[in-house]
């Protein structure tokens, strides 16, 4: 198989691994999916610390950012070339924030070929999980659209936690997109359902830890006006009744006129 030739050593590792947990575990084959799904989700966390100082790096700039587009609205090309200079001077990698999902791309395309070679072989052993429905079958015979319910709310749950830093509208979408997708993985094998809801409730998980890390953004810097004169805070500002609150010079004070001294009279003595 074309698709396949690529990954075939995967093919074979995810194999083996599972044959490991089943036979020198004892963990039923549904478990064991889930057991495989948190072993790659435990390699790939040095990706998701990547992924987490992205998502700072860009909650901490994103008033810069929103300022860049604003500038730029009306021309697309200059507001992207100014967006990517500013990433390189501030040393934002955006696409660090997809690092674990690409990198489980070819595991899943290499699941779904292990499962689709126990269709056609089955091993021995149980292929049910939780005794509802079999890894092999699609997703839409018997408990599998349970299943379906748990992966949109799980995939729901996980883009709402981990797209912090998108406008409303990315955001959106992509809260939308499991909704689509379920057309898509309704023909998958349960095994690969069962795989895609267990590393949804692992980034959930994560974007929870990710939502007590990333600090929170700026604090807006109030406007000044020109107005409005520079304070010295080191003291106070006075007021002169009218309700401005400017500080105003103390008045000089005012020159007096010299004291005249009175002599007492003296009484001559005779």
């Amino acid at each position: 198989m074309i698709l396949g030739s690529p990954i075939t050593p995967l093919e074979h590792l995810l194999r083996h691994i599972l044959d490991w947990l089943h036979g020198a575990v004892g963990l039923p084959w549904a478990w064991a999916i889930v057991a495989l799904t948190v072993l790659v989700r435990m390699i790939l966390v040095p990706l998701t610390v990547k992924q987490i100082h992205s998502m700072q790096s860009l909650q901490r700039h994103a008033p810069q950012m929103k300022e860049i587009q604003r500038k730029y609205k009306g021309d697309k090309q200059k507001m992207n070339e100014e967006l990517m200079k500013f990433y390189r001077e501030n040393r934002i990698n955006p696409a660090a924030s997809c690092l674990p999902i690409a990198a489980q791309i070819p595991v899943f395309i290499s699941l779904y070929l292990v499962l689709k070679e126990f269709a056609k072989h089955p091993p021995s052993g149980n292929l049910e999980w939780l005794g509802l429905v079999n890894i092999t079958e699609h997703a839409n015979v018997g408990w599998g659209p349970l299943l379906l319910v748990i992966y949109v709310a799980s995939q729901t749950l996980s883009t709402f936690l981990m797209s912090t830093t998108m406008d409303r509208t990315q955001r959106m979408i992509m809260l939308a997109m499991p909704l689509f997708f379920v057309f898509i993985v309704v023909n998958f094998p349960v095994g690969l359902v069962l795989y895609w809801m267990t590393t949804n409730l692992w980034t959930v998980g994560q974007g929870v830890v990710t939502r007590r890390l990333v600090p929170r953004g700026p604090a807006a810097v109030p406007k000044k006006s020109s107005r409005t004169p520079p304070r010295d805070d080191r003291t106070p500002p006075q007021g002169d009744g009218d309700g401005d609150g400017a500080r105003r010079p103390p008045p000089k004070p005012q020159p007096q006129p010299p004291r005249k001294v009175k002599r007492k009279k003296t009484k001559s003595r005779r």
